[in-house]
């Protein structure tokens, strides 16, 4: 969501002075209505302090505003003065919009601070739940277009005075208030951008179940209803953002899910979603209903202009609703009585603005049905995505909508920053890799993403190697598969292999592929994607292509790692175009560089090469492991002991994080194959020779006898899934568990308990470190 630079409250113009006095003639009484009912302040004094504070004459509508709307008034006369104050408040809101944004220091809003001075805010709610404070049986209905002006002031306030929308959202009852208005189609789109807007800042997230009538609301939604309030529900069902998750350190977030050990407020609200009727059905039509094609060479600079100044797909609702009631004026009148039909609004807004409009809509939907798929419901929700042809639907919109061809050089990342998502295009397109990632991690479903032919090609891949298929392909229901002659995991390899070296979808795309292969390590499904050159290509981009992005090679060697993990064909092309000293120098460069990006690949390598040394009776392994440079490099022990040194001295225990403790697991397979061949001793003894190497006696092991010990509370919570570890690494939990524990024995004469190996003087082992 956009982030509005709003108006500091001490840099607006120097009317200030004068409004400050006069507000302490009102002392507590801010709202202005309450200052009336005292008859305080006579009109006279009223009338020169305007002149001098330059209030434009705000603070005298307002007192015709309040006496106007007392209860039994029929609001017609309120109306128009709120029209005479909105139209000055509009201007303050149009400029904010179409400066450029400008910082607080260049633009000020004085109308609009005069305005919640005086107290309108609260009036202009006070008028729009009035009808719910009646004790009437029959409520008393208020005028579409007074409620309509009403929320389009407020949300100008909001956009216009630092602290309005704060106000509002501490008011509950308004909040839960708003959603009411939402039943009413013309009055939906202000209300929708003014709760999106309070929800942004409110403190506590609501309860989504406190909402009256939540399913019946929803319910009564049309599809582009539907899809706007999926913005607002995007603020009710993601976690509040604490800074980027993979930075957030594991101590700090085992502590927070001790202290908070009920479901959060967001995984409460996911589960009133999944309730309602229909509501994922509905989801699933909108995020793979077609649109109609946009032609022309003009389409990706008006796109641009566009996406430049439109805060949101609100907006574009209105401009839409604009365009279709223009194009209806000019239907019923002749053409050249007709000025719209000529303006550029006119001629430029169908064509170009229905895919942009359709994409912000999918950007919103599919963001709802992501974090739904990561959520504590996650099978629930696979299986309704996987009933309602999600994949299918999304597979067959990929070449006409989602990665349109004539769109490729709309993909390089603005001002180098890999985070940018500014262009509804560029959302849209992330949005929908980080879809598939969801949907296919450590899941049996991510057999949809191909079509009956690729299915058959893994079940003929596993018939040839003499293996059994996959229990989960063979389970999968051909009826929900994708249709046509590439499933849309081929598509995605089509474009990945396209992408320019500096796009912003590289990381992305990387990502999407190796949730494909993530779990328990398959045969087929890794011959699949080699023989459609994955390997070659993500080489290339390591190698040869300059890439110099951290996160894009880090989803590279992570990718690669999942796509070699095993597979003696996979070594064997590696080695095929890893073909000169030169390359290999690169590769390993590359890997050096950054052990917490490469650990992944580097524990695929120590993992493959101690499976390979057990198949000395294959002839192809017995090749393969003496001509691979890659291989033999790390069937070196003095290149093994290198990276443990260094993976175990890049972090500790309070700087780990969900991002580097794959360092810790990665060391500890280092160590349990040594165990598994009796050589564990020889490995310790080793580290604590580099200790003394490096006149650090004591650092080394000290430090990984704590992140085991760490390692210890944090997989062997009984809410941990450790089934992550022993797929990727085919080793059972037990032998990971059994390990640590002999490496933090505290017997110090075994030759396998790290305490053997630190002498008495250096010994550290903070016995509190981990206390709360």
């Amino acid at each position: 969501h956009s982030q509005r630079s709003r108006p500091s409250t001490a840099v607006v113009s120097s009317h200030r002075a004068d409004s400050t006095n006069i507000c302490k003639h009102l002392g507590p009484l801010r709202c202005f209505q309450d200052f009336f009912k005292k008859h305080f302040l006579p009109g006279g004094l009223l009338q020169e302090r305007d002149k001098r504070a330059k209030w434009h004459g705000i603070p005298t509508l307002l007192q015709k505003l309040f006496e106007s709307s007392h209860p039994n008034s029929d609001l017609s006369q309120a109306h128009s003065f709120l029209k005479v104050l909105s139209s000055q408040l509009s201007m303050e809101a149009m400029s904010f919009v179409t400066e450029d944004r400008k910082t607080a220091q260049e633009s000020t809003f004085p109308n609009t601070y005069t305005f919640d001075l005086f107290g309108g805010v609260d009036l202009l709610v006070e008028i729009l739940m009035r009808p719910t404070l009646t004790m009437q049986k029959k409520k008393p209905k208020m005028n579409d277009d007074l409620v309509k002006d009403c929320l389009s002031v407020l949300y100008n306030c909001c956009i216009c005075t630092e602290g309005v929308t704060k106000s509002l959202a501490a008011r509950d009852d308004f909040v839960l208030f708003l959603f009411t208005l939402m039943t009413n189609k013309k009055t939906f789109l202000q209300t929708a951008t003014l709760i999106e807007d309070i929800l942004g800042v409110k403190k506590e997230m609501i309860h989504l179940e406190g909402i009256p009538n939540l399913s019946g609301l929803v319910q009564s939604f049309d599809q582009q209803q539907l899809a706007n309030f999926c913005r607002i529900l995007s603020v009710t069902i993601s976690e509040p953002d604490v800074g980027n998750d993979d930075k957030h350190t594991l101590l700090a977030k085992n502590a927070q899910q001790k202290r908070n050990a009920s479901p959060s407020r967001a995984e409460v609200n996911q589960v009133t979603l999944l309730n309602i009727p229909g509501f994922i059905e509905r989801l699933c039509k909108l995020a793979t209903r077609k649109v109609s094609e946009a032609t022309g060479a003009n389409f990706l600079q008006e796109l641009e202009d566009w996406y430049t100044w439109l805060d949101n797909a609100l907006v574009l609702d209105a401009l839409m609703q604009m365009a279709t009631e223009e194009a209806e004026q000019s239907s019923t009148e002749s053409s050249d009585e007709s000025s719209l039909s000529t303006s550029p609004l006119r001629h430029r807004l169908p064509q170009s603005m229905k895919i942009v409009h359709e994409i912000m809509y999918k950007v919103e939907v599919l963001y709802v049905l992501c974090v739904l798929l990561m959520g504590r419901q996650r099978n629930q929700v696979h299986k309704m995505l996987a009933e309602f042809r999600l994949i299918p639907g999304l597979n067959n919109l990929f070449d006409k909508l989602i990665w349109r061809k004539y769109t490729a050089s709309n993909h390089v990342v603005h001002g180098q920053n890999e985070n940018c998502d500014c262009s509804p295009e560029i959302s849209f397109k992330i949005q929908f890799l980080r879809l598939l990632q969801s949907f296919s991690d450590h899941h049996e479903n991510k057999y949809l993403l191909l079509n009956s032919q690729e299915l058959n090609e893994l079940s003929a891949i596993s018939m040839k190697a003499n293996i059994p298929e996959v229990e989960a392909l063979v389970n999968t229901d051909r009826s929900l598969v994708c249709d046509g002659k590439k499933g849309l995991l081929t598509r995605l390899l089509t474009v990945m292999k396209r992408e320019p070296p500096d796009s912003s979808f590289r990381f992305w795309q990387a990502r999407a592929v190796e949730s494909f292969l993530r779990g328990a390590t398959s045969y087929a499904d890794q011959m699949f994607l080699l023989k459609r050159g994955l390997l070659e290509h993500i080489l290339f981009c390591i190698i040869d292509s300059g890439c110099t992005s951290r996160d894009v090679l880090q989803s590279y060697f992570d990718l690669l790692g999942e796509l070699m993990k095993f597979n003696i064909d996979a070594f064997k092309r590696f080695n095929k175009y890893v073909n000169t000293p030169e390359k290999f120098q690169t590769f390993l460069t590359q890997i050096n560089s950054s052990l917490v990006d490469s650990n992944m690949l580097v524990r695929c390598i120590v993992l493959s090469l101690d499976r390979f040394e057990s198949q000395t009776e294959d002839v192809k392994v017995v090749e393969v492991l003496s001509e691979c440079c890659l291989l033999s490099y790390m069937a070196r022990v003095e290149n093994r002991l290198s990276f443990l040194f260094r993976l175990i001295n890049i972090i500790n225990v309070q700087t780990l994080t969900q991002e580097n403790v794959s360092c810790l697991n990665t060391s500890l397979v280092i160590l349990m194959l040594a165990r598994r061949k009796a050589k564990l001793p020889f490995y310790l003894n080793a580290l604590r020779e580099k200790e003394y190497a490096e006149k650090y006696p004591g650092c080394l092991l000290n430090n990984f006898h704590n992140l085991l010990r760490f390692w210890q509370r944090h997989y062997l919570n009984k809410d941990k899934d450790s089934t992550c570890l022993e797929n990727s690494s085919c080793i059972p939990f037990s032998y990971w568990k059994e390990t640590v524990s002999v490496l933090l024995g505290s017997d110090r004469t075994s030759l396998c308990a790290i305490a053997s190996y630190i002498d008495e003087p250096f010994m550290d082992l903070d016995k509190d470190l981990l206390e709360d």
